[in-house]
């Protein structure tokens, strides 16, 4: 059993791929294949906060020296699956999009640009010995991509509204065929819809991503700290999957009424979790 971290590290929700231990090469299958016998292995929560803690000395690290050698497992139908952290590949890529979250100023506080430079240099010089490196899991802070409800149904939702000791749970899990499959006709009726925009983007973008991986992967949606900005209620009432699921099954039968109400759903759900991002 994953062990429970003491400490609650919020607010990020995450895709992650689950691959079959035989898309992966030896050592490093040989080395997954033990590492899933581990009775110990880390939680979501102990990822953030090995992260996190790179960032409390002085000067901070903005990425880890080293690669993780950890990863997340399930079985599924009996085949071991795993999903490696790749903390220091993600961790280079974070770094190049906080540009993007936060002003200069609070950014050179945060992370002083010798600092970003010396970690963008690494990052140039590694990424010339691995050109098709790619990270198993993409995190969004403080929210959930409208693209990522795309790839689930509203039939795979989990939910479980935990203990005094343990958080709640809210995630999807599909096979990676059907997640495939779901961003096709979604891209089909949007494109037929509208010419362009973020929603069409934003699914080109994680469609290509998901093309990186072994076909009888397994594709999960997890809340992951969300849960922790969103009311126990809201969160048990929580359908975006089929929310989104509507809206594009709409704009295929071209009722811009229909989708335009499931839009308006899904903005009223998630504005109080904007309203929490901006208060701090």
């Amino acid at each position: 059993m994953p062990q429970v971290s003491s400490v609650i590290v919020p607010y990020a929700a995450y895709l992650r791929v689950y691959e079959p231990l035989a898309a992966f090469p030896e050592p490093e299958r040989n080395h997954w294949a033990r590492y899933a016998l581990r009775p110990d292995r880390p939680s979501y929560q102990d990822e953030l906060r090995r992260s996190l803690a790179d960032l409390l000395p002085t000067p901070p690290v903005a990425v880890p020296v080293h690669e993780s050698g950890d990863a997340f497992v399930l079985e599924v139908n009996g085949v071991l699956c795993v999903c490696p952290w790749r903390t220091r590949l993600r961790g280079w890529q974070a770094l190049g999009e906080l540009g993007d979250e936060l002003p200069g100023p609070v950014l050179d506080a945060v992370l002083p640009p010798v600092v970003r430079l010396q970690a963008a240099q690494d990052y140039e010089r590694w990424l010339a010995r691995n050109p098709d490196a790619r990270p198993w899991i993409r995190s969004a802070a403080w929210q959930v991509p409208l693209n990522w409800f795309v790839l689930v149904s509203d039939e795979e939702r989990e939910w479980d509204k935990g203990t005094a000791e343990l958080p709640p749970v809210l995630r999807y899990r599909t096979p990676m065929v059907q997640a495939r499959r779901r961003v096709a006709r979604g891209l089909r009726a949007l494109k037929d819809a509208m010419d362009e925009g973020p929603l069409i983007d934003g699914l080109v973008d994680v469609g290509r991503w998901l093309e990186e991986f072994h076909p009888r992967s397994l594709v999960e949606l997890d809340y992951g700290g969300l849960v922790h900005a969103l009311p126990a209620g809201d969160l048990e009432s929580d359908h975006s999957a089929a929310d989104v699921a509507e809206g594009i099954d709409a704009l295929r039968r071209g009722d811009g009424s229909a989708a335009g109400e499931a839009y308006a759903r899904l903005v009223e759900r998630w504005r109080s979790v904007r309203d929490r991002r901006s208060a701090n």
